[in-house]
């Protein structure tokens, strides 16, 4: 191991529980041991997740938030004794493995609640919400601190919660916790006063409304997290170590609107003055750890920090309120090992908090201790199948009800928290593969081929392997996109799988092989617009066509965003024009990623068109039909044209001819990925 990384690799304590090392798996939603939006039950695929990062050298594992009250059926956790018997023999055997683990539970969304588009009428309609109340009951689920806002649903306000709800939770709280005490549950941790959850709309002055006891004063805005810890200590003791999932600042400026890393801005929420004194006194009610970031699902880019955010990004706050308080503070937030581990020396922080890495690499700590970074395969910050709720004017939460039942599975990694469908199982026949394009698609496919005993050999036109999404990483802010370039290059090298390089096919009927697979990709889409040939597409910018300081980009989904992004960080002057009503409508792009450019073009008043359609393109100007009907002529020096692709497959499927990636259906990486999987596991 790397010398830099050994403080990582020290002792600790929580109270009195010593941790045997500083790496600490921060909770997500979706890892719940008793289910997520299920009735509540022993989750086999979560303890199984939970069993092989025990088993490879991590410290403390913080499982993903349990709703104290089932999301579905309304159940209340602690009654689930069926849980809790298989619990207990499970903590047995993950103990074996030194590691430590504590239960998450909260106590609910309020405002925040990301509720799915066909639920809104439900929320909006008394009559229709009592019908569903029984298996769906959405004004519990969206109960607030004050009547506010939905975060996710557009006109529609949350009801304000009432005290004997209040009493009932904090009751639960307590009764829940002595429940993972009894099963051998290491700790449990308050989800809290953190990223605009319920409990933290109670502790911030722009939710809180309240005039009874549990608004107004810091005092009663923080009584609520303060009655739960003093619960469980009542129930469980003194000594049973209780963390809080704690957000230092909210970086927020209103509702729907978060603040640029860096910006100068009012705090609507929890400003750093606060925090100060919130920490210390959170401490002084008996919480035994900060689990620390920033954030609130108005500021979501903080807490589950997209590629655009720089790494370490919650670092110095974190720093910050590590000196008012006593107890070990873990931060979280894109986190790299290096710059974690001489933190912790320093005595800035007290544990690294490393969420999603481990979604798509179980092992990662185990690679680092021997050594093998460069085998480390690297999360994207993506969010594709870890949280993909998207969110864009006109339309709630558009993620489909089976991504939300099964949140924390992983665009790269389709094994991971997938209920056992996808395993390497060894093939019966060993076959000759000729794979067709060393793209994402290709190169995926090739290796889990490889891996289950077949003989790949990739067959590519270009120089080097990556394909397209080599243009995809180009940008400056994509440092992971690169490094899971190379990561793919190293498996094909390793895994000894032939490559023909400059070598195009142009008849599959040439190819020596059992099974072919098909990884051409995409070609970009043509409009039907005057002076269409004088655009630029945008690969070609992406990999290096230079461009003037005035440019317009024709599309605003995630491509032309980041395309716009990338051209403000270069000192450029980028204009978007969208025929939609949003950009980045999409329900396969996450909230956190869009709403970080949204907030990024707002806050450096980067000129968005809206339902606006380029008509002509000229040599220094384009005409533009706006929203009211009206034509304007923006001056440029160039444009580039981001509107999608069509798959461009090099034949059609049949028997042993089989198509994946863009070549297939235009997608995501996560589209890219598991379709290679769908394919490979048969072959």
């Amino acid at each position: 191991m790397d010398k830099k990384f050994e403080p990582l690799f020290t002792p600790w304590k929580i109270g009195k529980l010593e941790i045997k090392n500083r790496i600490v798996l921060c909770p997500m939603g979706g890892t719940s041991l008793f289910g997520w939006m299920e009735k509540h039950h022993f989750d086999e695929d979560a303890a199984d997740f939970f069993m092989q990062i025990a088993k490879n050298n991590t410290g403390l594992l913080i499982t993903g938030i349990a709703p104290l009250k089932n999301m579905m059926g309304g159940q209340w956790l602690y009654k689930a004794d069926g849980a809790f018997k298989k619990l207990k023999p499970y903590m047995e055997e993950f103990h074996k493995t030194g590691a430590k683990l504590f239960v998450q539970l909260t106590a609910g969304f309020g405002r925040s609640f990301s509720i799915p588009n066909a639920l809104v009428p439900m929320l909006k309609n008394k009559f229709l919400g009592k019908i569903v109340k029984p298996i769906f009951d959405v004004q519990y689920l969206c109960a607030s601190p004050s009547k506010l806002p939905s975060r996710w649903a557009e006109g529609v306000m949350c009801p304000e919660i009432t005290k004997k709800q209040i009493n009932k939770i904090v009751e639960a709280y307590a009764k829940t916790a002595l429940k993972c005490k009894e099963a051998g549950v290491d700790g449990v941790e308050i989800h809290a006063v953190h990223e605009g959850y319920l409990i933290d709309q109670f502790t911030t002055g722009y939710t809180n409304k309240r005039t009874d006891e549990y608004g107004g004063s810091f005092e009663n805005r923080y009584r609520f997290a303060v009655d739960i810890v003093k619960a469980i200590k009542a129930a469980c003791g003194e000594d049973y170590p209780v963390s809080v999932r704690y957000s230092v600042v909210s970086k927020t400026k209103g509702f729907c609107e978060g603040a640029m890393p860096g910006e100068k801005f009012v705090e609507v929420g929890r400003d750093m003055k606060e925090s100060e004194k919130a920490a210390k006194y959170l401490q002084e009610a008996g919480y035994d750890m900060l689990n620390a970031d920033n954030g609130t699902y108005d500021a979501w880019y903080w807490a589950h920090p997209p590629q655009y955010m720089p790494n370490n990004c919650n670092l110095e706050d974190v720093s910050h309120i590590r000196k008012f308080v006593d107890i070990p503070v873990v931060c979280a937030g894109k986190m790299d090992p290096a710059t974690a581990a001489k933190a912790i020396k320093a005595g800035k922080i007290d544990g690294m908090g490393v969420a999603r890495q481990f979604l798509v690499d179980n092992q990662w700590v185990t690679k680092l201790m021997e050594g093998r970074c460069e085998d480390i395969q690297p999360c994207i910050h993506c969010h594709n199948a870890c949280l993909c709720m998207s969110h864009y004017k006109g339309v709630a939460n558009a993620c489909a009800m089976a991504d939300s039942i099964h949140m924390s599975r992983c665009a790269l990694n389709p094994m991971t928290m997938d209920g056992g469908k996808h395993d390497l199982k060894p093939a019966k026949k060993q076959k000759k593969i000729a794979v067709v394009g060393g793209g994402v698609g290709g190169m995926e496919v090739a290796r889990v081929a490889t891996l289950r005993g077949h003989k790949v050999t990739i067959y590519e036109k270009a120089d080097k392997l990556g394909g397209v999404f080599i243009a995809a990483a180009a940008p400056d802010f994509k440092d992971a996109d690169k490094k899971l370039i190379e990561w793919y290059r190293r498996q094909i090298k390793n895994l000894g799988i032939e490559v023909k390089f400059n070598t195009e096919i142009t008849d599959v009927k040439s190819l020596d092989a059992d099974e072919i697979v098909i990884a051409t990709g995409a070609v970009a889409k043509k409009l039907p617009i005057k002076g269409f040939e004088k655009s630029i597409e945008a690969v070609d910018y992406l990999n290096g066509k230079e461009v003037g300081e005035n440019v317009v980009v024709i599309g605003g989904g995630q491509s032309g965003c980041e395309i716009a992004y990338d051209l403000f960080l270069k000192g450029k002057n980028p204009i978007i024009i969208e025929s939609m009503n949003d950009i980045m409508a999409s329900p396969k792009l996450p909230l956190m990623n869009t709403s970080y450019l949204r907030d990024f073009f707002k806050t450096n008043k980067v000129p968005v068109y809206l339902e606006s359609k380029c008509k002509e393109i000229t040599n220094k100007t384009v005409i533009v039909e706006l929203k009211d009907g009206t034509t304007k002529r923006i001056k440029c020096d160039n444009v580039i044209v981001a509107v999608g692709y069509n798959p461009a497959p090099l034949c059609k499927e049949s028997k042993n001819i089989h198509i994946v990636g863009d070549a297939l259906s235009v997608g995501s990486l996560r589209t890219v990925v598991w379709r290679a999987w769908d394919v490979a596991e048969k072959l």
